[in-house]
């Protein structure tokens, strides 16, 4: 028995998110489904990073265990001769038995594409949000700056999260502007439910003028979600990167 681990990239806007689940195919599905037909065994794979519907990835991270012959390296493009073509492996290895995807030091990358012009492009409409009004990079990134560091993130996830703690670090959060394209980058060592949603449509208001850049500080002093903007539409975000330290 040996686990292999898969760097996994997919265009999310066909799928309800990655964890499998009643209403709806999944990618998680999609990969247990095509490696135990390769290897013939029953086959679950271990996420790393749970999106949800509609978000994209390039870089998320799975393991499974198997008896195979294949050699780790080799599964990427075993399985990307079998994959529909929205989802490809983009790295695989053999790791050690008791590496855990989830339960390892990481650090991860996301980031939250919106869309800045008078109207919607439709070759951008399924990677990105939309807004019209313009927006003031200045100001998101003053606001952005507040989010730096180790914080209670409470008012940027969403209910019903499972979690011990909503304390968080960020080590950095940009915000650039090329062409007609507003990008949010932001990279910590874990993300509560919609941080990254609720971060971006946040920042979405403080580019727009609809909220202060300093309010940012107090909404992570006042550990209320109502107090932070709207959870930004899923189709923007795509979780870019997951660096194991």
């Amino acid at each position: 028995m040996k686990r292999v681990k898969l760097v996994v990239a997919y265009d999310g806007t066909n799928y309800h998110g990655w964890q499998v689940q009643d209403n709806g195919i999944t990618i998680e599905e999609v990969l247990n489904r095509t490696i135990s037909e390769l290897v013939q065994e029953d086959i679950k794979v271990i996420g790393a990073s749970r999106t949800d519907a509609g978000v994209h990835a390039c870089g998320n991270v799975a393991v499974f265990d198997t008896e195979s012959r294949i050699p780790g390296d080799k599964f990427s493009f075993a399985l990307n001769q079998r994959l529909p073509e929205d989802i490809r492996i983009q790295e695989s290895c053999e790791v050690d038995a008791d590496f855990h995807p989830r339960y390892a030091d990481t650090v991860k990358t996301y980031e939250y594409n919106i869309l800045n012009r008078r109207f919607e492009l439709p070759t951008k409409r399924l990677y990105a949000a939309f807004c019209y009004y313009p927006m003031d990079i200045e100001r998101m990134n003053q606001a952005a700056a507040y989010l730096v560091g180790e914080h209670d993130f409470k008012s940027f996830c969403s209910a019903g999260a499972q979690v011990q703690t909503t304390v968080r670090t960020i080590y950095a959060v940009n915000v650039t502007k090329a062409d007609d394209m507003v990008h949010i980058r932001i990279t910590g060592n874990g993300f509560l439910y919609n941080m990254v949603r609720i971060i971006a449509g946040t920042l979405m208001q403080v580019g727009t003028g609809l909220m202060e850049p300093e309010q940012v500080k107090e909404i992570l002093e006042a550990r209320d979600r109502s107090k932070a903007g709207p959870t930004a539409v899923a189709k923007g975000l795509t979780l870019v990167e997951i660096r194991y330290e």
